[in-house]
């Protein structure tokens, strides 16, 4: 960490060429002496991603760390959300990072220890939060080693493991990862309440559910749609053979879907051709797996077992997910350069050989979507 960065004059220059080329500025010979033009860039990117991820630390005198940092950090929504599930006495962060989830975490916990083996990481991230007004204890360790001289007991351990093996491969099994979860589960309940891991949005919730003996929830956590990360929480006293899973989609006005991991495979589906009204679930319940539960929880009928679209005549209400109003047309109905969302479920051509064959184009706002039920094939289109 280069503390000239954070010189006035330094600061001014980097807030000057915000929506400066920077290609081109790295071209340039830096103004100073003791900043290189690498390290303003650095900055100026830093900021340009925290005015998108986590716009608390757009100000002056933050200190943005390298690139590879900033996009492994959580985004600012993710973080207060995992804020919300929390609180207590003593927490520790095994895996600093960024700090970004331990920023908002660590506001509902009055003792706070994080864990870094990053030096310079460390040191940016204390200088940091040192700008916010937020005190902690800043431990330069190696994970394990921090586990091996711990004499404390916390009510929370909040980790975040690398996903990525010595050949910087993505990895996404718990026993690949940095540490192998499954290898210190029992040593991270020895000094802990409750564990809260985050874990890839790719990773299989059946298989979370094999391999960790002390789940308590589950929660897959999407941001508009989009599966951001899975969240364990693990508890050395509640241990329950089917966890609560928590299916939520943030920055939407739709509903939290909470259900038993045991009702993903004891649910029971209807089915139906297309009636009146389509739904489509949103990404994070569907990442869940409990595509029959959806059809019992809401009474609606599903189109076919491996078609996760869902009908009824009735309008049902605080669905998690879209809503269509549909009318069944004819391939020979569509014309060309007609603009739709188009989805395609449980059908032999993806959406862009869709658009290739037919000659139509993206957006607007009618979707159409191709599907099967169990008797046929089916072009959808939404009403209005």
């Amino acid at each position: 960490m280069n503390k000239s960065v954070l010189e006035p004059e330094v600061q001014h220059y980097i807030l000057d060429n915000l929506k400066g080329d920077l290609p081109q500025l790295l071209l340039r010979k830096s103004p100073f002496s003791d900043v290189s033009m690498q390290e303003i860039v650095q900055q100026i990117k830093g900021r340009k991603v925290a005015e998108k991820k986590f716009s608390f630390l757009c100000k002056e005198q933050i200190y943005f760390p390298p690139q590879l940092n900033l996009e492994q950090a959580s985004s600012e929504s993710t973080g207060q959300y995992k804020a919300s599930l929390v609180a207590g006495a003593s927490m520790v962060d095994l895996t600093l990072g960024m700090g970004i989830d331990a920023f908002f975490i660590a506001q509902n916990f009055s003792s706070v220890d994080l864990v870094e083996r990053n030096k310079d990481l460390l040191d940016i991230v204390a200088h940091n939060w040192s700008v916010l007004g937020k005190k902690a204890s800043f431990i330069h360790s190696d994970l394990m080693d921090f586990l091996e001289n711990n004499t404390k007991h916390f009510n929370l351990i909040y980790l975040d493991p690398a996903r990525r093996d010595n050949q910087k491969k993505k990895v996404f099994l718990l026993e690949d990862l940095s540490p192998n979860i499954v290898e210190i589960q029992d040593r991270l309940l020895s000094i802990a309440d409750r564990v809260l891991i985050k874990l890839s949005p790719l990773i299989d919730i059946a298989y979370l559910v094999s391999v960790l003996h002390s789940v308590e929830e589950i929660f897959v956590v999407a941001v508009k749609n989009e599966v951001k990360e899975i969240l364990v929480f693990l508890n050395r006293i509640k241990r329950n053979a089917s966890p609560k899973i928590i299916a939520a989609n943030l920055d939407s006005s739709e509903p939290e879907c909470t259900f038993y991991f045991d009702a993903i495979s004891t649910a029971q589906s209807h089915y139906s051709e297309p009636e009146k009204f389509l739904y489509i679930p949103n990404n994070a319940l569907l990442k869940t797996g409990a595509f029959n539960w959806v059809s019992e929880k809401f009474g609606l009928k599903k189109l076919h077992p491996n078609t996760h679209l869902y009908t009824s005549d009735e309008k049902t209400q605080d669905f998690p997910g879209r809503i269509l109003e549909i009318e069944s047309i004819e391939a020979k109905a569509l014309q060309k350069n007609e603009h739709y969302n188009i989805i395609s479920k449980n059908h032999p051509l993806k959406p862009e050989e869709i658009k290739k064959k037919y000659k139509l184009k993206d957006g607007g706002e009618r979707y159409l979507i191709f599907c099967q039920s169990l008797k046929n094939k089916y072009i959808l289109r939404s009403k209005g």
